[in-house]
């Protein structure tokens, strides 16, 4: 009861100057704002990342060209994979099973007066094994389509529902970069995996893709999966090992690929997250530092305003510890009542970001527990520091002196 009283007391004081009041606690209701954003934002992001990523499979390996080396200098970033490294990797590594090359651009896919932007993948049958990806309609890519340089095309499950609604794309005709391709096959809807979004993807054969509409003698990446998750390293060092050798590259210079895992992928991103964190995580604090001295600043001018209380309320029998812990008191309700508002505001940004990036990224921000916990416990105590020497001044005021304040 008797914190209650005190805390009573407090509120009524801070009543009697409101506007002020309101003031002060504007810091804490951004400072706070900003820590729950930062932390559902960060931790939203995080796991929608993680989850793409391992929607990729466990067991896929990546290689991808790197820079040409010529008497120990680096000379350039150039395309150095072919695709038969990637046809020697599942022959020569014991720890590989499958391996697809990929070319891959962005191309405009027209049927009659409907068309989208889309990239376009040129692969071969094994890359939807490799990936577990499934087929919703049609067939995939085959050997034969491969061999003929076919212009066959699956398309990505958003692309065949944009050109062709609900009805069916099989057999129909689809133009892509100026020539026409027989639909063969619809994805079945995937989402964003990695680093791309399956179903803006239309997929050709790697050959195709080479020869007839990019014009590239090289391929870009190489998909490779391990026979198990434990076969991981081994088949990195067997690819790595092969590749050099293919390449002749000599001993002690750099390899002109690179060749990196699942795990890998996400060590990188968790390292570029904690980044992220310290810079938002900063931004927040400079918010409720501001906001601390914004407190500090208001409680000293209300122990001005207020001696000759102090003075009353001692000469009555109040101890220094009574005027400390009310003044304490005071500083805690305005960094409370703040970090409530801040928690409003903050779940109405994570709202706004969700409104306007949601759709395009498939993007959801969701307040996170821990970020409410957080930002609450660093708003009472920023209210308590804040308060600490304006409380102690009011506390060590003499009586008599106090009385006699003007």
């Amino acid at each position: 009861m008797f914190y209650l009283r005190i805390v009573w007391t407090a509120i009524r004081a801070l009543r009697t100057n409101l506007l002020r009041s309101l003031l002060a606690t504007l810091g804490v209701i951004i400072g706070v704002a900003a820590v729950v954003a930062a932390i559902s934002i960060m931790q939203s992001l995080e796991n929608d990342i993680m989850k793409t990523i391992s929607n990729l499979g466990s067991n896929v390996l990546f290689v991808f060209p790197g820079g040409a080396q010529s008497g120990g200098r680096q000379i350039g970033k150039v395309q150095t994979l072919t695709i038969e490294d990637a046809e020697t990797i599942v022959a020569r590594c014991p720890a590989a099973i499958r391996s697809a090359p990929e070319v891959y651009g962005l191309s405009q896919v027209k049927y009659f007066s409907r068309n989208v932007q889309s990239t376009v993948l040129g692969t071969i049958p094994q890359y939807i094994d490799i990936r577990s990806y499934h087929i919703k309609e049609g067939r995939f890519l085959n050997g034969s389509d491969v061999k003929s340089e076919a212009y066959v095309v699956v398309l990505g499950y958003k692309v065949a529902k944009e050109l062709f609604g609900l009805g069916t794309p099989l057999g129909s005709f689809v133009k892509i970069g100026g020539k026409s391709f027989t639909v063969i096959g619809v994805m079945e809807k995937k989402g964003v995996v990695g680093f791309t979004n399956v179903d803006d993807q239309v997929n050709i054969p790697i050959t195709t893709a080479m020869k007839r509409l990019f014009g590239f003698r090289n391929i870009q990446s190489i998909s490779v999966q391990a026979k198990s998750t434990l076969e991981n390293e081994a088949a990195k060092k067997q690819i790595t090992n092969l590749l050099r050798s293919r390449h002749k590259i000599p001993p002690g210079e750099k390899d002109d690929f690179g060749v990196s895992s699942q795990e890998e992928v996400v060590k990188m991103f968790k390292n570029v997250f904690q980044i992220m964190e310290i810079v938002f995580y900063s931004i927040a604090g400079i918010s409720l530092v501001v906001g601390g001295i914004g407190i500090a600043n208001i409680m000293l001018v209300s122990v001005t305003e207020r001696t000759r209380e102090i003075g009353v309320r001692m000469a009555v029998g109040a101890q220094r510890m009574d005027i400390l812990s009310q003044f304490l008191a005071e500083s805690s309700v305005i960094s409370v009542v703040g970090g409530s508002f801040g928690l409003l505001l903050g779940w109405w940004l994570n709202q706004v970001i969700t409104t306007l990036f949601g759709k395009q990224f498939d993007f959801t921000v969701q307040i996170s527990p821990s970020g409410v916990l957080v930002a609450l416990t660093v708003a009472f105590f920023t209210g308590m520091i804040s308060g600490i020497y304006p409380a102690y001044k009011a506390s060590r005021l003499d009586p008599v002196e106090a009385l006699r304040y003007e």
